[in-house]
């Protein structure tokens, strides 16, 4: 029966169009936890203080599901084969925002998969998050073995790179664990030398006060003048870290059309973003990942790119 439900589970998932799924027996995160712990204490969270207030939640799935036996991991494929234009007029937002926000659409089929399990399983407890919840997502996907924490701190899978959402169902039905696999980025620091911002401070582990797509979407306030000549025109989010890495070269086209870039929204006319009004902001970007930095912030984010551009301009002194 474990094994036998543990098999239709993932079949359900493949059918609903996640790249991966794997199972990891629900348990506390010793290591990984320690890690998390080291990093708050560094203040390398920035100003992301629900970090802090959920990270005993964050190291045991029990205080989540007091009876969690298993945590189901699923990763789903949004790589859109489109690049960004190189042009210093143009904006650059990050692959995963140029559609429809990935919460809804994983949300809905994470939906559809625990439905399957509670009819399959009656009077199975579940909970599932896509990267809404006191979760350690990617240690849940190593553990499951989808894929490797690489050295930018993204998880990569063999198959589809980085260019995956993750998402997990932790449950209270036992199921049978998948074994994690290696890690496989060697000696390679590809990652590490592109950053723009040196975020990446040392092999996996990341500064998000430095990251492009800290500042960029979670930082409240100015974003500070030292990074805006380093900015390389990324407005929301920032993708270098996955761009250069080797294991990116297996991407695969998703098959989930919403994921595709509306129009122009890849690389967005820098000027036509200053002016949008609330009301074209809103429009625009309905249904998308921007709205995140509304619209106050994609302007700041913008003006930040501009003042980089004026500032390498200036002659040397």
């Amino acid at each position: 029966m474990r094994g036998d439900l543990t098999q239709r589970i993932k079949e359900k998932a493949a059918q609903l169009g996640f790249c991966g799924v794997g199972i990891a027996a629900a348990a506390p995160l010793p290591s990984e936890g320690a890690r998390l712990h080291e990093w708050l204490d560094r203040g390398f969270h920035g100003t992301m203080a629900w970090m802090e207030r959920t990270e005993e939640k964050r190291r045991d799935p029990h205080l989540v599901l007091p009876k969690a036996q298993a945590v189901i991991s699923v990763a789903y494929n949004y790589y859109a084969d489109v690049r960004h234009l190189v042009d210093k007029s143009r904006g650059k937002i990050s692959r995963y925002a140029w559609g429809d926000d990935y919460h809804a659409i994983v949300d809905d089929k994470l939906d559809q998969l625990q439905q399957f399990i509670q009819d399959a399983a009656p009077g199975a407890v579940c909970k599932r998050y896509v990267d809404t919840g006191p979760v350690m997502d990617k240690a849940w996907a190593v553990r499951a073995g989808l894929g490797w924490l690489g050295k930018h701190t993204n998880v990569i899978t063999r198959e589809y790179g980085s260019w995956v959402f993750l998402g997990e169902i932790i449950t209270d039905i036992d199921l049978t664990p998948d074994d994690p696999i290696g890690d496989f980025c060697g000696s390679c620091t590809a990652c590490i030398d592109a950053c723009p911002t040196d975020a990446i401070v040392e092999p996996y582990v990341l500064d998000a006060r430095r990251c492009i797509s800290y500042l960029t979407i979670e930082h409240k306030g100015e974003i500070p003048p030292e990074y805006h000549a380093r900015l390389e025109n990324w407005v929301f989010g920032c993708d270098v870290c996955q761009d250069v890495c080797p294991w990116n070269n297996f991407q695969k086209e998703t098959q989930e059309e919403r994921f595709r870039p509306r129009g122009d929204n890849a690389s967005p006319s820098l000027s036509e973003l200053v002016d949008l009004s609330q009301e074209d902001f809103a429009k625009r970007f309905n249904r998308s990942p921007v709205k995140r930095a509304k619209r106050a912030g994609l302007r700041r984010n913008v003006l930040a790119v501009l003042q980089g551009q004026r500032d390498l301009s200036r002659p040397m002194s």
